[in-house]
C-alpha cells in the first residue's frame, strides 16, 4: 500500500480558495493512480476528482470549473486547487491511491490518507 499524508485544509469564507496537498510515499511502482474524495457529515463519500491513465484529470460535476487537480510527479505530490469555494464544499477531504492506473473516475482505491478538514462559511 501507499502511505498518504494530506495537508492544506482550513476555514475560509465563500468565494475563497484553498490548496490541498497529498504526499505519497512507500512505493516504487511507476503505475499509480491518485485522486481526491470528500465526505460531509451525513452524506455519502464523493469522488472529487482524479488523474486517469491518459494523464488528464476528471472531476465531479459539482466542482467542475472551480477545482483543479494536478500532480508533481518528481515529488509524488497530488494537489487540489479549490477556487470559488461554496458552503456546500465543506467536508473532510481525503487523498486516495492505488498501484495501478485508473481508466475511469471514480475508481476504487486501497490506500487512503487520514483526511484534512475544509470548512467554508457563508
Amino acid at each position: 500500500q501507499v502511505q498518504l499524508v494530506e495537508s492544506g485544509g482550513g476555514s475560509v469564507q465563500a468565494g475563497g480558495s484553498l490548496r490541498l496537498s497529498c504526499v505519497a510515499s512507500g512505493y516504487t511502482s511507476s503505475s499509480i493512480c491518485m485522486g481526491w474524495f470528500r465526505q460531509a457529515p451525513g452524506k455519502e463519500r464523493e469522488g472529487v476528482g482524479g488523474i486517469l491513465r491518459d494523464g488528464l484529470p476528471r472531476y465531479a460535476d459539482s466542482v467542475k470549473g472551480r477545482f483543479t487537480i494536478y500532480k508533481d510527479n518528481g515529488k509524488n505530490i497530488l494537489y487540489l486547487q479549490m477556487n470559488n469555494l461554496k458552503p456546500e464544499d465543506t467536508a473532510m477531504y481525503y487523498c486516495a491511491a492505488r498501484l495501478e492506473q485508473c481508466l475511469i473516475w471514480p475508481s476504487s482505491f486501497n490506500s487512503w490518507g487520514q483526511g484534512t478538514q475544509v470548512t467554508v462559511s457563508s
